[in-house]
């Protein structure tokens, strides 16, 4: 059975709707950074690497340690051509060990917004059958460059860099595609003071006004993506 390597940053974000198809056809080791846990150095022994979010800066080395090790493992499996994929801070991570810088955004993007596919993504294997245009869920403030040789797949208006594809098997995606109603609730819960700060610019009731809408489609969007990365890693 192939092995993957997951990375959590902080307990409430999870695999979410990954979570089932992963543990079904892999064997799955999570390291969770909040439980001081570490990681190996190189991603030998490894058929696939999901990095998820979290809300420290890349750029807080000195304040967050293991960033240094993520970073390391990260460029090991692009060495190595490990299918990887980095959600919000994973993708960050991701461009900045593929040699692109990360740093704050002018505002921060929270809640349901639309982001489009560039014509790479149009025409890139994990996005086949997506509509051009399409809603996502978003948590995050930073954002980053592409890397040198790196292609961008998606944009959005505030943030252009979505989602970005390193070399033949690393994908960033700055939004979140594995959320559920059930995290996005205890996402505002346990945020609340991150959002008491936004007042008058983000509504938490109008985000949860706005799940039954979009969740579905999220999901439906999420499902064949998660699908094919899995596939390709089981090659």
């Amino acid at each position: 059975m192939p092995r993957a390597l997951v990375i959590r940053h902080v307990r409430h974000e999870g695999l979410g709707t990954i979570k089932r198809p992963l543990e079904k056809d892999f064997m799955v080791e999570y390291f969770d950074m909040f439980k001081g846990a570490v990681l190996p150095s190189r991603i030998d022994g490894y058929d696939a690497l999901i990095v998820m979010g979290g809300p420290m800066g890349v750029y807080e080395e000195d304040k967050y340690p293991f960033i240094k090790d993520e970073l390391r493992l990260i460029e090991s499996a692009l060495k190595e051509r490990v299918p990887t994929l980095g959600i919000c801070l994973g993708s960050q991570l991701l461009a900045k060990a593929a040699g692109a810088d990360v740093y704050k955004g002018k505002a921060k993007e929270i809640g349901w917004y639309k982001v489009a596919l560039e014509d790479e993504g149009i025409g890139d294997r994990l996005f086949i059958g997506f509509p051009e245009e399409f809603t996502v869920f978003q948590w995050h403030g930073d954002t980053f460059d592409v890397p040198p040789g790196a292609v961008r797949l998606a944009s959005s208006e505030f943030f252009p860099n979505q989602v970005i594809k390193v070399g033949p098997a690393a994908y960033g995606v700055q939004f979140h595609l594995e959320v559920t109603e059930e995290m996005i609730r205890d996402w505002i819960g346990v945020n609340g003071e991150e959002l008491s700060g936004l007042k008058g610019k983000i509504d938490p009731q109008e985000i949860l006004k706005k799940v039954p809408e979009n969740i579905e489609g999220l999901h439906r969007l999420a499902s064949p993506f998660v699908a094919r990365f899995l596939r390709m890693a089981e090659k």
